[in-house]
């Protein structure tokens, strides 16, 4: 992970950071702002529009916190000024979602249960839910924080994780199932 800690953090146009005294790093662009507490141990310096984190020694747990606290700089950084989008498809049949009318923030998911599921989003997360005929269903989270959607899009998976034999269930866009055979009849 060191390497990872060792390379230099870019800011973008529109995007400040700033560190505190108890070493609480504020990064702020145009879709948010985020905060994120750096273990004292590890040092965040600014210089001009490169942010660079450095580590007091090098064993093993500081070059683990190094790259650590790195990534999560540079997830916050480019979550500021570009965000995160995740996309997760609805295989069955019957499985549908749709975003609530009334409330932007509500999506009510229909996954072969004997009712519906109301799920709530957290107000950093925008929701849009594409039905389609003959296609299966899908849902697009998009967020500024990388830690919060995809906790989101996992408790969603959680909902109806897919199963192996026919692939049922919500899985992300793009991601490969392992399958497993069926049961065979005997002569």
């Amino acid at each position: 992970m060191s390497r990872i800690g060792k390379m230099p953090i870019v800011l973008p146009a529109g995007v400040s950071l700033s560190v505190d005294k108890s070493n609480v790093v504020t990064v702020k662009g145009k879709l948010g702002e985020l905060k994120q507490a750096v273990n004292p141990e590890i040092g965040v310096e600014l210089n001009g529009n490169v942010a660079h984190l450095s580590r007091p020694s090098d064993s093993k747990r500081h070059k683990a916190l190094h790259g650590l606290y790195r990534s999560l700089v540079n997830n916050m950084v480019v979550g500021v000024s570009q965000g995160f989008e995740i996309k997760q498809e609805l295989v069955g049949v019957g499985y549908r979602a749709a975003v609530s009318a009334s409330n932007k923030q509500l999506l009510e998911l229909s996954l072969g249960y004997s009712h519906e599921i109301h799920f709530e989003l957290p107000r950093e997360i925008k929701v849009e839910a594409v039905s389609e005929r003959r296609s299966n269903p899908i849902i697009t989270l998009r967020s500024h924080d990388k830690q919060l959607i995809g906790m989101v899009a996992a408790k969603i998976r959680s909902l109806r994780k897919p199963e192996p034999y026919k692939g049922k269930g919500i899985k992300f866009v793009g991601e490969e199932l392992r399958r497993k055979a069926g049961k065979t009849s005997s002569k």
